[in-house]
């Protein structure tokens, strides 16, 4: 259950983040203005409807035992880890502290970025399946 629940959400994650943001959401999610926090809330909303989705398909088709609550807990965890790690700062800042400084310069903070969404999964999955 492990692996199949990590692979669909992690699948979830990558539509999420990729063909399913649009330019706006993708420019402005940082943007300390209440535009930045509307396109940042729809992408993280955009990241809660694909995994949900993905929770249904490990529930319906490979007929997975995922009770409510736990589920709910985790679509809340990945949502909301997954609007703060978008505000961009905390991945800077973590760069910052790690010294990494050039790397963040040469496109480095888009895989610490992801880095970071893939452990929330790994969390979520962890939790989901104990």
């Amino acid at each position: 259950m492990f692996a199949s629940l990590f692979i669909l959400l992690y699948a979830a994650h990558l539509a999420a983040d990729y063909p399913l943001q649009t330019d706006h959401q993708a420019a402005h999610k940082a943007d300390r203005c209440v535009a930045g926090w509307r396109a940042n809330l729809a992408h993280a909303g955009t990241h809660a409807a694909a995994s949900a989705l993905a929770l249904a398909v490990a529930v319906t088709v490979l007929g997975h035992t995922i009770k409510a609550l736990p589920a709910l807990l985790a679509l809340a965890w990945i949502t909301g880890t997954h609007a703060f790690i978008d505000r961009r700062w905390p991945v800077a800042r973590w760069m910052r502290f790690a010294r990494q400084e050039q790397w963040a310069q040469r496109g480095g903070a888009a895989h610490v970025d992801q880095t970071a969404h893939v452990l929330v999964l790994l969390v979520a999955v962890l939790a989901l399946t104990r």
